[in-house]
């Protein structure tokens, strides 16, 4: 089996992309005792987004966790039952 590769190595990620991720992933990992996000991270972010992007990437990241943690709490995998 191949090494796993960290999300947003592979070569056909945008900068903007990789830096989407990298906010995700830290944000997502804080539960994990994470640093979270950093300032290289936010600064990467801030050179590839507007304020209004950023916002709107940050509500997406916040809406993706509610939903994994309500899914791991009644023990719905996702996707699984949804019409």
């Amino acid at each position: 089996m191949p090494p796993r590769r960290r999300r947003g190595s592979a070569p056909f990620y945008t900068d903007a992309e990789r830096a989407a991720l990298a906010l995700a992933e830290a944000a997502t990992r804080l539960q994990d005792g994470a640093e979270g996000v950093t300032d290289e991270i936010w600064e990467e972010v801030n050179t590839h987004f507007t304020e209004e992007q950023i916002g709107a990437i940050n509500l997406e990241i916040a809406l993706t966790n509610f939903f994994n943690r309500i899914n791991r709490t009644i023990k719905e995998p996702a996707g699984q039952t949804w019409g």
